[in-house]
């Protein structure tokens, strides 16, 4: 008999004190969901909490300039809003060095054979936070970081799965050049930030190694479902990744408020195991780090059924049929990025 998955779950209080101010939709109180729903589910005491240590300056500087680390310091001092979405305070540049910290320990623990797989559970998140600039409620790009990491240590194969119904643009534009990254994004389209198109599909020598999957609003799990077993997981795993990190938006949930797809949380779970079957060249090492989502049941919910997956509990039911506009999405999907996956022909 197998022994369970050792599954990590990276968290810290002063996560709690990013202050984005009333009203706004990143906040605190989402962390607050995502560990009630693992307690509620009975799962918290099986996973193995981890407290973070701060990035230090070399691992950020990977990924952002030395400007944008100075325009985070001023924050220290002085509230500042980078963008009308994106404000921070006193407490947020600490958030944010231990958000990205969250990530390069969690890939130090799955590298060394710690642990099998691991939830981290940080904000602010950092999908959208660009080389110069932060954004999107984004402020340091927690998994771009996390992955130039895993490239540090001398990985030469590490995916990136982004399921936030956003388009990951920061992460994206930090490895497109790169072949030794595998970044797949599936997102809602046209929709903020604007990026993300079919035909984004990486510069030089990482042309193909980007793959965008834009969605029509309205997508539920079957499509996701669909499009996840028999477009991401074949890729995914013809690259043969050595690492996986997941962007792990819960925005797609169908009550979230800021989008319009209809994703249920078992739907979440299927996408965690098709991502965790992605990672059988990497052994199962899979980090997914929290990004959006901002419906506080639907974070509950949908955490919970991640780390069930995560903990190897339970197997996904068949995910709903798909009708025929799903079916014509997926065969085009499929179809604009066999050119480079020719396991998709």
């Amino acid at each position: 008999m197998s022994a369970a998955p050792r599954v990590g779950l990276f968290d810290h209080p002063a996560f709690l004190e990013h202050d984005t101010g009333p009203g706004h939709p990143e906040r605190p109180e989402r962390l607050v969901a995502f560990e009630r729903g693992l307690r509620e589910a009975g799962l918290e005491g099986r996973l193995a909490r981890r407290q973070p240590r701060e990035a230090d300056a070399a691992d950020v500087l990977r990924v952002h300039s030395d400007r944008h680390l100075l325009d985070l310091e001023a924050a220290r001092t002085a509230r500042v809003a980078f963008d009308p979405d994106t404000p921070a305070g006193p407490r947020s540049m600490e958030a944010a060095l231990l958000a990205a910290g969250a990530v390069t320990g969690a890939v130090d623990a799955l590298l060394d054979g710690e642990l099998d797989s691991a939830l981290v559970a940080v904000r602010p998140p950092g999908h959208h936070a660009e080389r110069d600039r932060p954004m999107g409620f984004c402020l340091l790009g927690n998994v771009a970081i996390g992955v130039a990491h895993a490239l540090a240590r001398g990985l030469d194969r590490v995916a990136v799965v982004d399921w936030d119904v956003h388009h990951g643009n920061g992460t994206q534009h930090a490895f497109e050049s790169d072949p030794r990254v595998l970044f797949v994004s599936s997102h809602a389209w046209p929709f903020y930030p604007g990026t993300g198109a079919l035909g984004e599909m990486g510069q030089g020598r990482g042309r193909g190694f980007t793959v965008n999957l834009p969605l029509p609003q309205g997508c539920g799990d079957a499509e996701y479902g669909a499009l996840y077993e028999g477009l991401v997981g074949p890729v995914a795993l013809s690259f043969a990744p050595q690492l996986v990190l997941v962007s792990m938006g819960f925005d797609p949930h169908a009550d979230d408020p800021l989008a319009g797809m209809r994703v249920s949380a078992a739907g979440f779970g299927r996408l965690a195991r098709a991502c965790l079957a992605a990672a059988a060249p990497a052994g199962g090492r899979v980090a997914f780090v929290l990004e959006g989502g901002y419906d506080l049941d639907g974070i509950a919910g949908s955490a919970a059924e991640v780390a069930r997956a995560a903990l190897g509990e339970g197997e996904s039911a068949p995910p709903p049929a798909l009708d025929t506009r799903g079916a014509a999405l997926l065969a085009a999907l499929r179809s604009a990025h066999s050119g480079h996956w020719p396991v998709l022909r």
